[in-house]
């Protein structure tokens, strides 16, 4: 019994260890953010001057800054945030709005999957403004296009009000 209470001890520890050595937020925010896959992968590895390169050359607009207080060059990107708001259409009864629900987050998750989003989610509240899409893309028609491209948009349920958003590259939300 005594070689028992030793051992939960030691496997909890073990356990944590090996868990804590697999999340790495960094990691996640790499394999979250979606520039294009290389840059994905390598991005932490690379000079921001190197990223710096490949985004405009890709038409984003960057900009970079020396922090103050550790030195380090940072690297700002322009993204797009979407904020879905209540549309002018909300008659459907619950099965069309059941349905459109299904198809804004099939489209929302295929905007994820295919790099054009990064973060996208409801706000808690019911006000006027439903949810917001951060998109990852270099222009703002382009954000426009594949945010007017949601059911539920196309459907009225939601109107969209897409605007530039500035943030650094490589930081993770906490």
């Amino acid at each position: 019994m005594r070689r028992f209470f030793i051992l939960i001890p030691s496997t909890v520890i073990l356990l944590f260890t090996a868990c804590k050595q697999e999340f790495d937020p960094s990691k996640k925010a790499n394999t979250l953010h979606k520039v294009s896959a290389d840059t994905v992968a390598t991005e932490n590895q690379r000079s921001v001057a190197a990223v710096k390169k490949e985004l405009t050359t890709r038409g984003y607009q960057v900009f970079d800054y020396i922090d103050a207080k550790t030195g380090d060059t940072t690297l700002m990107q322009q993204y797009f945030i979407a904020f879905l708001k209540r549309g002018p259409n909300r008659s459907q009864n619950k099965a069309e709005s059941d349905s459109l629900q299904a198809l804004h987050l099939a489209h929302l998750g295929r905007m994820y999957e295919e790099g054009y989003a990064d973060i996208s989610g409801p706000f808690g509240d019911d006000g006027e403004v439903r949810g917001i899409t951060i998109y990852n893309v270099p222009t703002l028609k382009m954000a426009d296009s594949l945010a007017n491209m949601d059911p539920m948009v196309r459907a009225g349920r939601l109107v969209i009000e897409v605007r530039p958003w500035w943030a650094a590259k490589g930081f993770p939300l906490r």
